[in-house]
C-alpha cells in the first residue's frame, strides 16, 4: 500500500517488546463473542482512534466504551492515507497525527483500556505502519500490551502469511474485512485464513453514519456464514440503537465507529465528550439486546 505514516513509525519503541511476555488475548475475544451468543444477542464492538482527542483522552474514551456496554473495542492506529475511513474518522486521525501520536501510544491505549476493564481490545490498522515497524515486533508488543488481535483492512490474504504466523505465535487474532463485492470463492479463502471474527463491511464505500444499513449486509453475512464458523460482525453505517437492533437481528456483532468519534468531535470538552460516548454505548448496548 502506498502512503506514508508520519507519526506512526518514528520513535515508536513500545517499551513492551519483551519477547515471551504475556501472550495475546485472542481467547478473551473468542469468549466475549461466545458469551454474547449465549445471551442470545449480538456483541457490541466500538471503535476509536488512539491519540484522539489526545493520547490520555483516547484512553479514557476507549475505557468508557468498555465500561458502558461495548463487549470489544477496536483502537485505530491513525494513518495519513486512510482508504477505508470517511471524513469523521479522517478528521480524528488528523488531530491525532498532528498531536504526535506514535505506535507506542497506540500500544499504551490498548494496555490501559484492557487493564482497566479486563475486556478484549484489538488494533485496527492499515498494513503500511505494521510493515514499517516489523510484523513480529508489532505482534509481540501488542500481545505484551494485552491486545486480542489486529484488524487489517488492506492486507491481501495472499500476502498475509508472515503476519498470521507472527500473530498466532503471539496469541493474537487476525481479522480480515470482507465486502459485498467479494466473490464466494474469495470469501472462503479469506475466512479460512482469519481468526477471532470476520469483519463484514455492510456496503461499498467508506466509514460513516448512514440513514439505513441496507439489505446488502444481511446477504453478505449469510454468504460469509456459508464459508466459516467464525462470528460475523457488521460495520460501516450503524449510528443509533434502532440500526444496532436491525443489524443484531442477523449478525453476531455490531461495529460502531464514526458515531462515537463524532460525539467526541462535537463536544466542547473532553468530559462532555466522555459523557456522550458513555450514553451512546449504553443506548447501543440496549439496541443489540432487543
Amino acid at each position: 500500500m502506498s502512503g506514508h505514516t508520519e507519526g506512526t513509525d518514528a520513535g515508536a519503541s513500545g517499551g513492551t517488546g519483551n519477547s515471551g511476555a504475556a501472550g495475546g488475548n485472542v481467547r478473551l475475544l473468542d469468549e466475549a463473542l461466545a458469551q454474547a451468543r449465549a445471551e442470545n444477542r449480538a456483541a457490541l464492538v466500538g471503535y476509536l482512534p488512539a491519540g484522539f482527542p489526545t493520547v490520555d483522552g483516547g484512553i479514557a474514551a476507549c475505557t468508557a466504551l468498555l465500561e458502558s456496554g461495548c463487549d470489544v473495542v477496536e483502537v485505530g492506529l491513525p494513518h495519513s492515507d486512510p482508504v477505508m475511513d470517511g471524513p469523521v474518522i479522517q478528521t480524528a486521525d488528523t488531530i491525532a497525527l498532528e498531536g504526535g501520536v506514535r505506535i507506542a501510544d497506540v500500544l499504551r491505549t490498548v494496555r490501559e483500556a484492557h487493564a482497566a476493564t479486563g475486556k478484549p481490545v484489538l488494533v485496527m490498522t492499515y498494513w503500511n505502519p505494521v510493515d514499517r515497524y516489523g510484523a513480529e515486533r508489532f505482534a509481540e508488543e501488542l500481545a505484551a500490551a494485552g491486545g486480542a488481535g489486529c484488524i487489517l483492512p488492506d492486507l491481501p490474504v495472499e500476502e498475509s502469511e508472515g503476519w498470521r504466523k507472527a500473530a498466532e505465535h503471539a496469541g493474537l487474532g487476525t481479522v480480515f474485512v470482507v465486502a459485498p463485492s467479494s466473490q464466494d470463492a474469495r470469501l472462503a479463502r479469506i475466512t479460512a485464513a482469519g481468526s477471532g471474527f470476520v469483519y463484514a463491511a455492510s456496503l461499498m464505500g467508506v466509514t460513516g453514519t448512514r440513514e439505513s444499513v441496507g439489505a446488502e449486509a444481511r446477504e453478505l453475512v449469510e454468504r460469509v456464514r456459508s464459508t466459516t464458523d467464525l462470528p460475523v460482525c457488521v460495520g460501516l453505517g450503524v449510528s443509533n440503537p434502532v440500526q444496532a437492533a436491525e443489524v443484531a437481528a442477523f449478525a453476531d456483532g455490531v461495529i460502531v465507529g464514526s458515531a462515537f468519534v463524532k460525539r467526541l468531535l462535537d463536544a466542547d470538552t473532553l468530559a462532555a465528550g466522555l459523557d456522550e460516548v458513555r450514553q451512546l454505548a449504553a443506548d447501543l448496548a440496549e439496541g443489540v439486546r432487543r
